[in-house]
């Protein structure tokens, strides 16, 4: 009688697979996840008889909920699983690897599709079988329901702690710092907080806000102060000694940053669109050369302007300056008020000149008005002591109307003037100079 042949018994490569959903006692020297790891590593070798090799890689998740797959233990482990470098997958419980009965069906198809058999080491039952499954099922079943449980009990605490106004984590907003779960003002980002929502009610534009606290280097907490960020600051109920919680505000237990009467003027404004209240802060900010004025080389300048301790400063700038620094432009960024005021000097020079004035009759004979050379000398005449007298709006319109053009230069400032618009402006004066006329 012959020997029975030897039985080939195959090398099956065994991954462990731990994960504990809270990283409280992950700093421990023997924590959760070493736990896990012993009993399956004691498992694998209980079946060395069988093939079974540990494979030395650690695939550990700890702070990771099992209620999806963004998990990089975990998705190490499919990478590896998917290269063929795992044959068996062991875990302490199935719902360490995952607590959602969706999510576990996709990790079955992924070892199935790559012939790799999985084992709890606490939890004996076989796969193979409809038996088996049907036993898998359930747990999963029970293990969703449990992660759900878990899920509304923390959701009632965070909800009944928050009517109770007491700071239940998350990023601790500026202005305060975190003690004993509790908000503490600081009082120095307090102070900036202040000055912010002042500003604000002060400016009542957000964009001119913005441009003024990075001219001056205000941060939070480092990091520059976007539109968003100052909306999110402007609109945050803590800074009014509230708590909320999905969007009831209840009184909370930290000190108040800004009182109500702040609060409520701030948010008068913000209730206005900021088309509307960007239209209005253009209209108190004039700016009498928009359009016209270009730097050396023809690059275009546009107004811009500042605040300081109070003081609203205007200038005129070309778009690579504010991108990149003075040293992009010859002329840096130039005062408005210095360049207009030059501009205005020019215009009313040039308007008392023969050659202006021959060239506004010629115009406005070629318009077909009826002029006379001194109609033209006497309503161009008229608009230098008229001009400190009109509104600022009305004062643009003028110079939109005359000039074509101001190139600055380092040396000085060059005007260009519309003819057309000359001879316009003589029409629209003239009747106001023969009322005079007939008055004397």
């Amino acid at each position: 009688m012959k020997p029975a042949a030897p039985k080939i018994i195959r090398k099956l490569r065994c991954a462990v697979y731990t994960r504990k959903s809270t990283e409280e006692g992950l700093e421990m020297e023997f924590n959760s996840l070493d736990a896990q790891r012993e009993g399956c590593e004691a498992y694998v070798t209980s079946q060395k008889a069988e093939g079974w090799v540990l494979v030395p890689t650690h695939y550990d998740d700890g702070g990771f909920s099992g209620g999806n797959l963004e998990r990089p233990g975990l998705k190490r482990l499919l990478s590896d699983i998917e290269a063929g470098l795992v044959d068996v997958v062991v875990v302490y419980k199935i719902d360490r690897l995952s607590r959602s009965l969706m999510d576990f069906s996709k990790l079955v198809a992924v070892f199935e599709d790559n012939s790799v058999t999985f084992v709890s080491i606490t939890q004996s039952f076989n796969t193979t079988t409809s038996m088996g499954r049907l036993t898998l099922n359930i747990l999963l079943s029970f293990a969703q329901f449990e992660r759900e449980v878990i899920g509304e009990r923390v959701r009632d605490k965070v909800a009944a702690s928050r009517r109770k106004g007491i700071w239940m984590g998350g990023p601790v907003p500026f202005g305060y710092s975190c003690g004993d779960r509790k908000l503490l003002v600081v009082e120095d980002e307090a102070a900036t907080v202040r000055m912010i929502f002042e500003r604000f009610l002060r400016l009542g534009s957000a964009t001119m806000l913005v441009r003024e606290l990075a001219d001056e280097g205000i941060t939070r907490r480092g990091k520059k102060l976007d539109k968003g960020g100052l909306y999110k600051m402007l609109a945050n109920q803590v800074y009014i000694g509230k708590a909320v919680h999905k969007g009831v505000a209840y009184d909370g237990e930290h000190e108040a940053i800004i009182d109500q009467a702040l609060w409520d003027k701030v948010h008068t404004i913000m209730a206005v669109s900021p088309r509307s209240r960007a239209s209005n802060t253009r209209m108190q900010t004039p700016a009498l050369l928009k359009g016209l004025v270009f730097a050396p080389g023809g690059r275009a300048m546009t107004p811009t302007h500042t605040r300081k301790k109070g003081r609203l400063y205007r200038y005129y700038v070309t778009t690579n300056v504010i991108k990149e620094g003075p040293d992009a432009c010859p002329v840096g960024r130039v005062p408005a008020a210095q360049v207009e005021n030059a501009v205005i000097d020019q215009l009313r020079s040039l308007l008392r000149t023969p050659e202006m004035v021959a060239r506004t009759w010629k115009g406005a004979r070629a318009e077909g008005e009826a002029m006379t050379e001194k109609d033209v000398i006497a309503a161009l005449a008229q608009l230098d002591p008229l001009w400190d007298e009109l509104f600022p709006a009305e004062q643009a319109r003028i110079v939109q109307l005359l000039v074509e053009r101001v190139d600055i230069a380092t040396d000085g400032v060059r005007v260009t003037l519309r003819t057309e618009g000359l001879a316009q402006l003589a029409g629209e004066l003239k009747p106001a100079t023969k009322k005079r006329r007939a008055a004397a």
